[in-house]
């Protein structure tokens, strides 16, 4: 049978299956479905229609030796799919935040973990054995791919694609596609773009901001400066730009030259 704390609060037609655990202080919303031998620890805030898979773990306490048991929460969007062994863990005080949110619609594949204070996107998808480090970021519509692992505070924009195996120790600018080892530029997520309703004249101005970031020779504040000049004002020029002058750790380099 399955445990349910009294302190919990359960939506309709919420289905709880044998052996799962769901402490106190946990709301999860209509329509979920936590199958068997999952875990919601206290502190957790589900929305509709998510299902939690035997062997995930959410609500954990912080793996951070900051952690000093103050109150933290997670707080979990609307159609959210975390897969077997997935684990997502609660807020710090040190971050700030307290809390650890992910967005409607996302994914979390099976041995993912996604640590404190992080904020994940929504309709993103995190790929198995993958890990974001406490207060990584990931916009809307992000893919990280399988087996890659984001450094603490990293922070990846809107429609990025993260290839498989991947180490991220800058920040990945939005709309773009990086990989290999170390993590390069590889282009822009023309694929995905185009998926989600993007026009080609819009892919191609991607392209050609890019462009002038990564190949005019120019550094990066002065390409900025160049295509807020050059450029009319657009919800992509502003968002590339915006995000790339917020970055306090920098953005991924371009490609090297082969050997």
């Amino acid at each position: 049978m399955a445990i349910v704390s009294p302190d919990a609060k359960l939506g309709d037609n919420v289905e709880v299956g044998p052996f799962a655990f769901i402490d106190g202080d946990v709301e999860i919303g209509d329509g979920c479905h936590i199958m068997n031998g999952a875990t919601i620890l206290k502190n957790v805030k589900m929305g509709k229609d998510c299902t939690v898979f035997p062997g995930a773990v959410v609500g954990a306490i912080p793996q951070d030796l900051k952690y000093e048991g103050e109150e933290s929460w997670v707080e979990i969007g609307d159609r959210v799919n975390i897969r077997e062994c997935a684990t997502i863990n609660r807020g710090t005080a040190a971050s700030g935040r307290l809390v650890t949110r992910v967005g409607s619609d996302t994914l979390i594949m099976s041995y993912a973990h996604i640590a404190h204070d992080c904020i994940v996107g929504n309709h993103c998808i995190v790929v198995s054995y993958s890990g974001l480090a406490g207060e990584t970021d990931l916009a809307d519509w992000v893919t990280i791919g399988g087996k890659s692992m984001a450094h603490q505070f990293t922070k990846v924009g809107t429609h990025a694609f993260i290839a498989a195996n991947s180490k991220l120790v800058k920040d990945i600018p939005p709309y773009v596609l990086v990989g290999r080892e170390p993590v390069v530029f590889e282009g822009v997520n023309r694929v995905g773009l185009l998926r989600r309703g993007f026009t080609e004249d819009q892919v191609n101005l991607i392209k050609e901001l890019y462009d002038v970031i990564y190949f005019k020779g120019m550094n990066v504040s002065q390409a900025l400066d160049f295509i807020e000049a050059n450029y009319p004002a657009s919800e992509i020029r502003d968002t590339i730009v915006g995000f790339i002058r917020a970055s306090k750790r920098g953005i991924v380099s371009k490609p090297r030259p082969a050997r």
